[in-house]
């Protein structure tokens, strides 16, 4: 398991490369999704997302930081997502 501090080094790792930065960063017990992007720029991240393995919270955190530029799951979005994650060792076979 790890910490909510390393999560949050992760997600502000992430956001670097991406070139975004999350206005806050909540990590708390979510029933139904990984994770969700407010239009202010806050992102909320489940618990259980911190057992995940490190590949898993890759593709929520990316996710949902690209979220802060495109709202929704169009056709650029989808791309990035798995050039991001490609790009930086996560092999990505379907988005």
């Amino acid at each position: 398991m790890i910490s909510v501090v390393d999560f949050k080094r992760e997600v502000y790792s992430w956001g670097d490369k991406i070139r975004v930065k999350p206005k806050e960063i909540h990590v708390r017990v979510m029933k139904k999704k990984w994770a969700s992007c407010s239009s202010k720029g806050r992102l909320t991240f489940s618990y259980e997302l911190l057992n995940k393995p490190k590949k898993f919270r890759a593709f929520v955190i990316v996710h949902e930081l690209l979220h802060l530029r495109y709202p929704t799951h169009n056709k650029m979005f989808k791309i990035l997502l798995k050039t991001y994650l490609s790009k930086n060792g996560y092999k990505v076979e379907k988005i």
